[in-house]
């Protein structure tokens, strides 16, 4: 599968835009500002449906447009399949595939796997553990819809438990909060689930990435949960075992969590590390090894959504070649023959990769 073209209208900078790229390698070369990124950020927004850059939607709406429209048509062995987003200024956004509403927004997710190297790919490392766990919650969506699904709603479950609890503090009704308790308890076990199934899956590749791309010592995930007991790691990965633990956690921190006003017991505060050669790799780590580190988080979600998917993801690096020493360049390049790939540069000589050349500038993508 590989995009086949992209439209834009009041998009960020640009007011007006088509943009046919080519089947492989698609290097798109441009000064600082003249809106490269932006297409990256377009054609990821096609499958993640939120902007890689952390933006709120109001963010990609063009000043004083009353919208701003994605669309995106993939070439597939079973046809085309084409997507289309609308942001508007004063409503919710319109998602449409193939001219109808999606039953579920991780069905798209699933449909269009992307994998985007970026500067900041640092923080997936560095920050805390946020960022890691939206890591494998957005790659176990792209995996399979269901984890999306589950996802979606112990985030809705959590909102509402959260909701309850600022805005009655000790006075909540204990038999309303019993309801979302046992609505987060039951989903937040299935995130559990997903998560420690995508570990397990995930070990050999990010070994043998953090290797590919010049490290020596082997790289390995880890991941903390306080609430799920001493003999969590032990348990099965379904979900049954991890709600009572979940439920038990609840009730034990019921006043504290009246008294902060949030839920302090779950998946969304669980810890994803890495550690390499028994050290932190945030904490204890070089920079170098910190980056090459990063490099293998990316590489092994594009791997395992090439496994499962049969085909390669779309593959998208955001000026990273000049982030880049040599020797993770070449860990890089080995990927990029196997499918679409987009590649923006502010100089052309920076990208050490045959490929379509594309000059970006005035809002115009042009070959050449």
């Amino acid at each position: 599968m590989h995009l086949a073209w992209l439209e834009l209208t009041d998009f960020r900078s640009y007011p007006d835009l088509r943009f046919d790229p080519a089947p492989g390698v698609n290097v798109l070369v441009g000064d600082n500002g003249t809106g490269k990124t932006t297409v990256l950020e377009a054609i990821s927004y096609l499958s993640a449906l939120r902007s890689f850059r952390g933006s709120p939607d109001a963010a990609l709406i063009r000043a004083e447009s009353p919208e701003a429209i994605v669309r995106g048509g993939f070439e597939r062995e079973s046809g085309e399949l084409r997507v289309e987003i609308a942001l508007p200024v004063a409503a919710p956004r319109r998602v449409m595939v193939n001219g109808k509403r999606p039953r579920r927004y991780s069905d798209v997710r699933s449909e269009v796997p992307v994998v985007a190297f970026l500067p900041d790919d640092l923080d997936l490392v560095k920050r805390g553990p946020a960022i890691r766990r939206a890591y494998l919650d957005d790659l176990a969506a792209m995996l399979s819809p269901s984890a999306g699904a589950d996802q979606a709603e112990y985030d809705k479950a959590l909102r509402q438990r959260n909701s309850l609890l600022r805005a009655e503090g000790r006075h909540v009704d204990p038999v309303e909060l019993d309801v979302w308790d046992e609505r987060v308890a039951e989903k937040g076990s299935e995130v559990l689930a997903h998560r420690l199934s995508l570990l397990d899956r995930l070990a050999p590749s990010l070994e043998a990435a953090y290797r590919d791309v010049g490290g020596g010592e082997a790289l390995q995930a880890t991941y903390a949960s306080r609430w799920a007991g001493d003999d969590w790691r032990a348990a099965s990965r379904r979900p049954a075992d991890h709600a009572p633990a979940l439920r038990a956690a609840l009730l034990d921190r019921r006043t504290r969590d009246q008294e902060q006003r949030t839920t302090t017991a779950g998946p969304h505060r669980d810890e994803p590390g890495l550690v390499l050669g028994g050290r932190d790799v945030r904490t204890m780590a070089s920079q170098g090894e910190q980056r090459t580190a990063a490099l293998a988080l990316r590489l092994s979600a594009y791997r395992l959504l090439e496994e499962r998917h049969g085909r390669p993801p779309l593959l998208l690096l955001d000026d990273v070649f000049s982030e880049l020493d040599p020797l993770r360049a070449e860990g890089v390049m080995r990927l990029l023959p196997r499918g679409q790939v987009f590649v923006t540069s502010a100089r052309e000589d920076d990208v050490p990769v045959a490929g379509t050349r594309w000059h970006v500038e005035g809002g115009v993508i042009r070959a050449g």
